[in-house]
């Protein structure tokens, strides 16, 4: 299935979906403003009318517009969901990108015409599972979690019948998505079902002189010297405790940076290259976007991907390259 790989870019307002755009977004993704999406954050996400704004502009300028309604719906409460699929099928979104089964079901019962991906909220790695939301509720493109390599993404596009795609930089979440619960453990709101990971109105600083002491939900989740920089308290990106000495068990706060494996990503069959990043900026996302519209371009014509320094706008300063490499199991 391999073709022209396509930008996939974030968008957390409406201005900085227009950043994207204008940098070269082949399609853009969003969220409303509400608990339907895994980005639901005071200030973030689209209104209605301001969807409907921003597919005009989307569209006229040869972008595609997906929306993201990932998150599960309540027991009992299914409604919200539902209607954001409705309004963003009359609204003219492209595709709509989903995690639960039942909203799937939905989705393709009432409104056919409408192109389905599946969320990397759904945490679906393996070609039994893809096929099956491929068979049943005619999913088209699968937004594969970021535990997989290289090899293991080229031996799903053999199997699969769908397009795949693929994280390529911005923040790295150390769990599995779809099935953290750690924050709904510090805070008793959940990323799957509320769309908050760390809400704001649960994090505090502490300044105790020799330290700077970050919470979560009444949690420590780090400390910090005075020269060293304080990142926001998300509780896997935390300092622990093991064998006697902490760290950052998991991974240190490095940003995903797979630009110089696109080559690579290519040949094993990707389509969509997701940037992440819908709480950023517009000048963020206008960086990162025409970085990666470089970079694309080039390979489109046989060109190298140029070097390019993102440093700047990566967590800590630095970059990963993630499970794509990893040597580790």
């Amino acid at each position: 299935m391999a073709g022209p790989l396509e930008l996939v870019c974030p968008a957390g307002t409406p201005a900085a979906l227009k950043a994207a755009v204008d940098a070269g977004a082949d399609a853009v993704y969003l969220g409303f403003r509400d608990e339907t999406n895994a980005r639901n954050f005071p200030g973030l996400n689209f209104s209605r009318d301001e969807l409907a704004d921003a597919t005009d502009y989307a569209h006229r300028r040869g972008a595609q517009i997906f929306v993201a309604i990932n998150t599960y719906p309540a027991a009992g409460a299914p409604e919200p969901w539902w209607r954001a699929v409705d309004d963003a099928a009359r609204l003219g979104a492209d595709a709509v990108i989903v995690a639960d089964i039942g909203l799937a079901d939905y989705a393709r019962s009432h409104h056919p015409e409408l192109r389905l991906h599946l969320s990397v909220q759904a945490s679906a790695a393996s070609a039994t599972a893809i096929e099956m939301f491929r068979r049943e509720f005619g999913i088209r493109r699968v937004v594969l979690p970021r535990v997989l390599t290289l090899d293991e993404i080229a031996a799903l596009n053999q199997a699969v019948g769908v397009e795949t795609e693929v994280f390529v930089f911005g923040g790295l979440c150390v769990m599995a998505e779809g099935r953290c619960a750690l924050s709904c453990y510090a805070t008793g709101r959940s990323p799957n079902t509320h769309g908050m990971c760390s809400p704001a109105d649960s994090v505090a600083y502490e300044d105790c002189g020799d330290r700077l002491v970050s919470r979560l939900g009444g949690f420590v989740i780090n400390t910090f010297a005075p020269d060293e920089p304080a990142g926001y308290p998300t509780l896997c990106k935390g300092r622990f405790v093991a064998n006697g000495r902490a760290s950052y068990l998991f991974e240190d706060p490095v940003s995903l940076n797979a630009i110089q494996l696109l080559p690579e990503l290519k040949e094993a069959g990707v389509t969509g290259l997701k940037i992440e990043g819908r709480q950023r900026g517009r000048a963020y996302i206008g960086r990162v976007v025409a970085a990666f519209r470089q970079a694309v371009d080039a390979l489109a014509r046989g060109e190298p991907v140029p070097p390019i320094d993102l440093g700047a706008v990566t967590e800590g300063g630095r970059g990963t390259s993630g499970a794509y490499r990893k040597s580790w199991h």
